[in-house]
Order: C-alpha cells, then structure tokens, then sequence
C-alpha cells in the first residue's frame, strides 16, 4: 500500500509540475519583443524584419515589421519570401541523407567515385580521401567557392552546373582533407550533384518530390521566384552607406550553385520545416528520415583544431549561451540575411529573416530568447481591492539626449522599462514595483528594492512624464 501511496504521491507531483509549466504567459514577453523589433528596424534603417517563434510544434508567435519593398510601401509580413541563401544547405544535406538511409551512399563514399566529373587536383599526396563525411562537415580542404566571381553585382552571374565542372581542373585543395574547417559552398554543390546521380532525378525535382511536397512548404523554392519580386518576395537592399541610405540589389539566381545558396523562404515554412525535425526526433516512425538519422545529423562530427568550431552533418552545431545544444543555419546573400535556429532541448525554434544586408539576424534570436527566458510560471493573482490599473504608464518616454527611446510596458504585476535601441534587450530591462500613487521602486536582481520612479501628471490626469534619479523623461505622444 505504501508503494501505491508513493507512485500516485510521484504521479501527482509530475502532473503538477506540467501544470505550472503550461501557465505560461509570453503575451507581454512577446510585445515587448514587437516593440524591439520595431525600434531595431527603425534605428538600423533596416527596410522589413520577418521572425517566428515555435515550441515543437506550435507556433508561439510571428511578427513582421517594415517595408518588403520600399518604393511602393509593400509592408511586410510573415509570409513575405526572401532569399535564404546558405540555409539552402540543410535542404540538401536532409537530400543526402535520405539516400543514406536508403542504402544509396555512404559517408565515406569518395566524391570521385560518385562524379565522373570531379577532376580538381588534391595539393597534398598525403591527404586522406574527401568523403561525402568531409563535404557536410566543411572539412574536405576544397576551396569555399567555385571558379568563378558570382558574389559579384550588379548582376551577380553565377555560373552553371556544366560551368562549374569545367573549372574543376583549374581549382586545387586548400588543404588535407579532414584537417581544418573550411566552409565551402563548392562542397554542397557538388553534394547536389551528387543527389543527382545517385537518384537520376535533377537536383529540383528530387528536393520537391521528397522534402517540399511531403512537409507541405508551399512557399520554400529552388530559386527567388521572379513573378514574386517586389510583393510576396521582398526585395533586398544593401548594406548602409555614408549617407545613411540602401541600394536596391539586383535580383539573382544561384543556378548551378543552388544546392548551397539558391532557396527563397518565409519563416513559417522554416518554422513548418523545423517542427518536422523535432517531430522526427520524438518518434519511432520515418518521415522523410529515420528518426536516428536527424539526430546523428545535428550531433557535432567535426570539432576544429582550435576547438571552437563545430559542426554536424549539414547542420551548423554549436553550445549556446543556456548551455544548450541548438542546431541550424544562417544565410547571407546579396540583399538578404536569415537564420533558423533550433534549441533541442527546449524544442524552440527561431527564424527571422531581414531583406538587407549588414546587419545580424542571430542577434534577433539571442534578443527574443533572452526576453521569453524571463518569462515565469504564472501564479493565481491575490485579491486586492487597490489594484492599481498599470496601462496607463505604458508608452514611449525620450531619453535624449543620452539615448533613444524608453519604453514602458507591463509584466505581471510591476512595470519593466527597455532602452531603445538596444543590442541586448534584456541587459537593459529594469522592473519596478508599485508602491503608492503614482511612485514605483525598481526591484533589484536579489528581490530587494531600490531608487524611486515617480510619474507626474498633467491637469487632465494623463501622465506626461517620469522622473528617475532626478532626471525627467516626457512621454512621447504618438
């Protein structure tokens, strides 16, 4: 009987500890998060930000801010395509690894026994094979481009399939295979001309019919789909210049480059491809993949030398700030940026896509993590016939000339004020706890409170301003 006692006693405290965590509450995380983005575009003059959140498979949130096409003020949303660039590589190493699991390869298959074509001369007689291993790791030694300047504009003109063989005989080795890192959109090119000549099927028609169709990515392609340009596909623009403006990027195809950098995508198709990992990873049952092979994909199989690199098979790999494993890819082409990233542990997903260049999509992630990591268990609320109403101090305040912007919003029961802009939003979130009137005391890292903020109000009872350690700042009206 003590046993049963035991095991429901166990039970029950399982079932409450699920419970709290799903009382979560992200609303106020998530407008805040609106709220950054929105100053981020705006202070780094970026035309439009896309991003998504997903835990497993739910999508928790997307956002969209800005422009996809700046001269006739197409806004953008969360369906809106851009290039994905170097993400494109997941597609195709996800291509790979199905013939894997299929029996069609193997990791150590050479590359020269698998293309008749490849004749690029290997520098060094002491170097190990390159394997299909060594070409999704980026440890092959071959060079990180092929024969030819397409990173160029304004047109960008890269080379085709037959192209890039041809120039194959004048390229060399950089280094020994599997010696260092060397990332390498030559090695996933050929890895897609490798999925051709195993399948028999092109390139487009084998990624469609085996990866696109079956998880239902209506709006991921093999390409930037020109019909598209200038409305569902936003344009891209260039870095800043001097005087603070953009160029528009010329719109390109990566043609026999495709396999590495080629694919256009929205978040919620990557937020859609992305579930299916974590799905994968939870079950028995093949979808696309084994269940085991995800898995030994996003595991490291390549550490540097000095021993901060690391990498899976196709998957970038790496430790996070949490301590975590995540897995994903970034992408970085003419006119765009984009990541997609993935913390296994806590099945959340990040995408966020910018039609810009110069700037850092994986600064987005870390900012929106960091904020929903604050996030507590929601507690039942106490009674209180004085429940103060604390929208009415939410807003912008300014803050020049030392800074930008401040903003207040609500989280819980107490205000939290965020520097806009900022690189790192939650190194600059300060809480603060209502004490009487119109007076708040910030709530300090150990609980404690400290220095005052004190409202004031105008003759029609509307707050106009803060004042925090004998400063002022006046609520901006908009």
């Amino acid at each position: 009987m003590k046993k049963l006692y035991s095991v429901i006693f166990l039970s029950l405290l399982i079932v409450t500890a699920y419970s709290k965590e799903d009382k979560k509450d992200y609303s106020e995380a998530f407008k805040l998060v609106e709220v950054w983005l929105e100053a981020q575009k705006d202070y780094e003059q970026l035309p439009g930000i896309t991003a998504i959140v997903v835990e497993d498979q739910e999508v928790l949130w997307s956002g969209a801010f800005g422009l996809a096409n700046t001269e006739k003020s197409i806004k953008t949303k969360s369906s809106t395509i851009c290039s994905i660039c170097s993400i494109s590589k997941l597609f195709t190493s996800v291509a790979i690894m199905k013939l894997y699991d299929e029996g069609k390869l193997r990791l150590d298959d050479r590359i020269s026994d698998l293309l008749p074509q490849y004749d690029l001369e290997q520098k060094y007689p002491e170097s190990g094979p390159i394997t299909i291993r060594s070409l999704l790791t980026h440890s092959s030694g071959l060079p990180r481009e092929a024969d030819y300047y397409y990173w160029n504009g304004p047109d960008f003109p890269f080379p085709t399939k037959k192209q890039i063989d041809d120039k194959l005989s004048e390229q060399e080795t950089l280094y020994p295979a599997s010696t260092y890192f060397q990332y390498s959109n030559l090695a996933m090119t050929l890895l897609g001309e490798i999925v051709e000549a195993v399948s028999g099927q092109s390139y487009n028609e084998y990624v469609q019919q085996n990866i696109l169709n079956p998880l239902g990515l209506a709006d991921t392609r093999t390409e930037l789909p020109e019909e598209l340009y200038g409305k569902e596909l936003a344009i891209g623009y260039s870095t800043l210049k001097r005087d603070g403006t953009r160029e528009n990027v010329n719109l390109f195809q990566a043609n026999g480059i495709t396999p590495a950098a080629g694919f256009s995508s929205n978040v919620q198709d990557l937020g859609k491809f992305a579930s299916w990992q974590l799905r994968l990873r939870d079950t028995t049952e093949t979808e696309i993949l084994k269940p085991s092979t995800i898995k030994y994909m996003q595991q490291v199989h390549w550490t540097n030398p000095d021993w901060e690199t690391t990498w899976g098979l196709g998957f970038a790999v790496w430790k996070g700030d949490d301590g975590n494993t995540w897995a994903g890819h970034g992408g970085n082409c003419p006119g765009y940026r984009s990541t997609l990233q993935i913390d296994l542990k806590n099945k959340r997903v990040f995408s966020v896509m910018i039609n810009a260049n110069g700037t850092s999509p994986g600064k987005y992630v870390k900012g929106i993590n960091a904020i929903l990591n604050k996030v507590e268990n929601s507690e039942e609320e106490e009674d209180s016939t004085a429940k103060i109403n604390l929208e009415e101090y939410v807003g912008y305040y300014n803050s020049m000339p030392w800074w930008g912007e401040i903003y207040l919003s609500t989280w819980d029961d107490k205000l939290v004020s965020i520097d806009l802009p900022a690189e790192k939003p939650v190194k600059s979130m300060t809480f603060y706890k209502h004490i009487e009137s119109d007076t708040f005391r910030r709530v300090r890292d150990d609980d404690e409170l400290g220095e005052t903020l004190i409202f004031e109000r105008d003759k029609n009872g509307k707050i106009t301003k803060f004042i925090n350690h004998g400063y002022y700042s006046e609520k901006i009206i908009r």
